[in-house]
């Protein structure tokens, strides 16, 4: 039972944020279906101590949207409107890179909204954790899970698997319990935010906020 159980793992991802640009709708035949690729922007604001000032880090989102959820949110779409999506982690297979599939989304007129950035995923950790200390004396730990998960497809309507394999950080205590604790194998669930990498491709990890190791 216990490895039936663990076959398929959650991957959601939920954003709220700002159109960085009008959206630019094209579509697919045989079957006639709507597409869109947008960037989304969503704004953190945090209090820093040291410097006793709030600062504030964007972050930009590349989400597909396909299917009727293009013509129903995207249609009148503009640049700068508040849009809410859910969906999950996708790698690109034409452009290699590491992206968001929108499987909903609802269109805000402009103004201001506090962003919303939630990840929620299960998975199995292929590395193990690697711990160091940052120049703030915080300690930080590094992973990387491996999510399968399913989707019915918005163009055929059938079943679809996905494998994705996404680094996470995890910090405190958090990190000292994986290190001490998990092996290349162990399932965890991980709730967080998506960040991403500074590099060239701009590659998608998690940042922690908390962390479950279930336990064999």
């Amino acid at each position: 039972m216990s490895a039936s159980l663990s076959k398929h793992h959650l991957c959601k991802v939920t954003l709220l944020g700002n159109l960085v640009s009008k959206p630019e709708i094209r579509y697919l035949a045989n079957p006639v279906v709507a597409m869109a690729e947008i960037k989304l922007a969503t704004h953190s604001r945090w209090y820093d101590k040291q410097a006793q000032q709030y600062k504030e880090w964007t972050q930009f989102h590349t989400v597909k949207v396909i299917g009727d959820i293009v013509d129903q949110a995207l249609l009148y779409a503009d640049k700068g409107d508040v849009m809410l999506i859910h969906g999950y982690l996708l790698n690109s297979k034409k452009t290699n890179r590491e992206i968001i599939h929108a499987n909903f989304a609802q269109v805000f007129e402009k103004g201001y909204a506090q962003s919303m950035n939630l990840i929620q995923i299960s998975g199995e950790l292929v590395s193990k954790i690697k711990l160091m200390t940052t120049e703030n004396e915080k300690q930080l730990g590094e992973g990387v899970l491996k999510i399968k998960h399913q989707v019915i497809s918005p163009i055929s309507g059938k079943l679809q698997e996905f494998i994705v394999e996404r680094p996470f950080h995890v910090w405190g205590k958090q990190a000292q319990y994986l290190s001490e604790n998990s092996v290349q194998g162990s399932q965890m669930v991980i709730e967080g935010k998506l960040s991403y990498l500074n590099n060239t491709n701009k590659s998608q990890f998690i940042e922690a906020k908390q962390t479950v190791l279930l336990q064999n």
